[in-house]
């Protein structure tokens, strides 16, 4: 599909008077509709006269060819309605989307490893929420690089522009390990960095069901999904008045081509009832429908999506907690879903035949994309055989779904009698782990605590090493 105009969403957080500013532009040149993109942006679905566009200078394009610039991504959108990491409000999340004010060149990734709505590692650049108040751990995959590894410290919330910026600038050092990388941003930048003492740990989630009026606590929160991805600009500048109307701040853009809105009051609910109804907008797809990651503007791709949705529904198959991706052989994009459907390069065709298209199935490691690993089930299959083929792969998640938990809670149970040994600072809680050593002080992993120079320090709160004492930790 030829590329169309983006236009940045930080975050894919929006005020409701910047959605209908946006709408109102895309009107001035001739749309009726906007899309979504899976990084949370805003695309126009038509070709628009660029210059004309420029004239709305409050909004950031992405022009068709022009040097990338990328969109970030973030979780905002979960925080107060799906599973979230204490200390991660919805407005840490805003001080740290304002931090972020220069042009992204590389693909950035602002999430909580509690949610499964928004996916933690398709960014180049991704941090991830740690335990400790304020600190990320960051996941590197520069554009060139086969696999994703973690950065050796614990990054500070206010030190995550600095960080990103120091590695966007040393691009073209073409740093090859994340070693190096470490190396030239402690010697660009101060930061507040903190040892990593644990390893990241990612649970696992069924995909939720994110469509219609939900109750949480005191307010409500609506999620809003078309099946061809264009949203009427009509209703999306009524719906902002409405926004406006119920002191309602932020809108907010999933990966899934969709949007949410938080914080309705609990005397609006009948109000925006009647007013979804006003506008015929159906907020009862089945979960079936709304599990699909598409690319945008592709004809081919939602018949396709269609089809096989046709065949689950005719056979009545459960697809709770799984999600699909459609991409063909062109796409650079990471995969996020549990299944993916490639569709294969056509050979040259020969005379007169007509050469039908096929596809490959792939899955992830566990049906969970957050693993990365993506396993080959079948190739070169016809159209008609994927909803059986599917379906088998469906078959196969609901079979094996907690059977992995199943087997770490036996290996816990065996662990029970293991101890590990590490040092904690009395004045912080700081953990000082052996096994991981203390990058930010230059201490190799495997480093015992005895060989430690007296001159050591705590990480964070820089009491002397005679403030930490031995912890027994049960595994």
């Amino acid at each position: 599909m030829k590329e169309s105009c983006r236009l940045i969403v930080n975050g894919g957080v929006l005020s409701p008077g910047e959605l209908k500013y946006i709408c109102e532009a895309a009107e001035s040149l001739g749309l009726d509709t906007i899309s979504f993109g899976s990084r949370q942006d805003i695309i126009f679905p038509e070709p628009v006269d660029i210059e004309k566009l420029r004239s709305f200078d409050k909004l950031q394009i992405v022009a068709p060819n022009q040097v990338r610039t990328e969109n970030m991504v973030s979780s905002y959108v979960s925080s107060d309605i799906f599973p979230s990491t204490s200390w991660l409000t919805s407005d840490r999340y805003l001080y740290i989307l304002e931090q972020f004010k220069h042009e992204l060149k590389l693909r950035v990734n602002v999430t909580d490893p509690k949610q499964r709505l928004v996916p933690l590692f398709t960014g180049h650049i991704n941090f991830i929420a740690s335990e400790h108040e304020d600190y990320w751990y960051l996941y590197i995959r520069l554009p060139e690089w086969k696999k994703t590894v973690m950065y050796p410290a614990l990054i500070y919330s206010w030190d995550l522009d600095k960080v990103e910026l120091a590695i966007e600038n040393m691009l073209q050092e073409e740093p090859e390990n994340v070693e190096t990388i470490f190396e030239l941003v402690s010697d660009a930048i101060d930061t507040n960095n903190r040892t990593v003492d644990k390893p990241l740990e990612v649970p696992f989630y069924p995909f939720p069901y994110y469509e219609g009026m939900n109750r949480i606590g005191d307010k409500y929160w609506l999620g809003l999904y078309w099946r061809n991805n264009r949203y009427d600009l009509t209703f999306l500048k009524a719906m902002c008045e409405l926004c406006a109307e119920n002191k309602i701040g932020k809108i907010s853009i999933t990966p899934w081509k969709s949007f949410i809105v938080k914080g309705i009051p609990l005397q609006a609910k009948l109000q925006w009832e009647k007013f979804l109804g006003k506008f015929g907008i159906n907020v009862r797809h089945s979960m079936l429908e709304l599990n699909w990651h598409l690319p945008v503007n592709d004809k081919d791709a939602l018949n396709l999506k269609k089809y096989l949705v046709t065949n689950f529904d005719q056979n009545d198959i459960s697809t709770y907690g799984l999600t699909f991706g459609l991409t063909n052989y062109a796409s650079s994009a990471y995969h996020f879903t549990s299944i993916v459907v490639e569709k294969n390069k056509k050979p040259e065709a020969l005379s007169d035949f007509v050469i039908r298209d096929t596809y490959n199935l792939l899955y992830a490691k566990n049906f969970d994309p957050n693993t990365c690993e993506y396993i080959m089930h079948v190739q070169d299959v016809d159209k008609v055989e994927l909803p059986g083929l599917l379906m088998e792969l469906s078959q196969l998640y609901f079979e094996q779904l907690g059977t992995e938990r199943e087997v770490v809670s036996t290996k816990d149970a065996i662990k029970e009698t293991t101890e590990e040994k590490v040092y904690q600072c009395k004045d912080c809680l700081t953990i000082y782990n052996e096994v991981y050593g203390d990058i930010t002080q230059n201490i190799a992993p495997n480093t015992t605590f005895d060989s430690l120079p007296e001159t050591y320090e705590c990480s964070l709160c820089e009491a002397p090493k005679s403030s930490f004492e031995k912890k027994v930790l049960v595994k």
